[in-house]
């Protein structure tokens, strides 16, 4: 049987640094949070897609479709990423196997980057999984990530933002690495990362 991995898409970030939702954003026909959802759910690999809102949840579930994936809400946001890790194995399916985290602000990660990751973590019996990139000085490592059910208590205590990186660097032997044949996948942390990303997503 096909082991069932959950996306999990965080987008309960702050925004500090925009002034306004960064999930917002207009993004090619859509927005910056819109998109990210569009790329999971075309994937042949998800079984389900969940999406963490935080600051702002009201007004980006009133402009954004979601279509199907499950939308929940993290009410300690600011806590950092670990506390969305919470709100979203909450609403997991039951039957699910792993959990696969993606950022709600890496517009590059694709349908085929997330299948990819999926096919090969089905293949092996890593309790984690993650991708590798293209980058200036070798392989960067990088979202999304694979945790199996084994560690969704672990994942649930963590603290703090870029918390999964502490389960990974703790299980370092246990990590499959799938190396892409892709540059590394940029987070838009800035107006400036927006507009350069935006504007060659538009090119494309």
């Amino acid at each position: 049987m096909r082991k069932f991995i959950s996306g999990l898409i965080l987008g309960a970030g702050a925004s500090q640094r925009f002034g306004e939702p960064k999930q917002l954003l207009p993004f090619a026909d859509t927005t910056l949070i819109g998109w990210v959802v569009r790329q999971a759910q075309r994937t042949l690999h998800l079984d389900e897609v969940i999406v963490v809102l935080g600051r702002s949840a009201d007004e980006i579930r009133e402009r954004v479709d979601f279509g199907d994936a499950k939308v929940v809400e993290n009410l300690v946001f600011t806590e950092g990423c670990a506390s969305s890790y919470r709100a979203g194995l909450a609403a997991v399916d039951s039957h699910a196997d792993a959990i696969m985290i993606i950022l709600g602000d890496q517009p590059g990660i694709t349908p085929e980057v997330i299948d990819s990751l999926a096919e090969d973590w089905r293949r092996s019996n890593a309790p984690i999984a993650i991708c590798t990139y293209e980058g200036r000085n070798g392989r960067r490592k990088g979202h999304p990530m694979i945790f199996a059910r084994s560690l969704f208590d672990e994942l649930e205590v963590l603290h703090g933002d870029k918390a999964a990186w502490k389960l990974v660097d703790a299980n370092a032997s246990a990590v499959l690495e799938v190396d892409l044949a892709l540059p590394f996948p940029e987070d838009i942390n800035t107006r400036a990362d927006f507009e350069r990303i935006a504007s060659a997503e538009s090119t494309d």
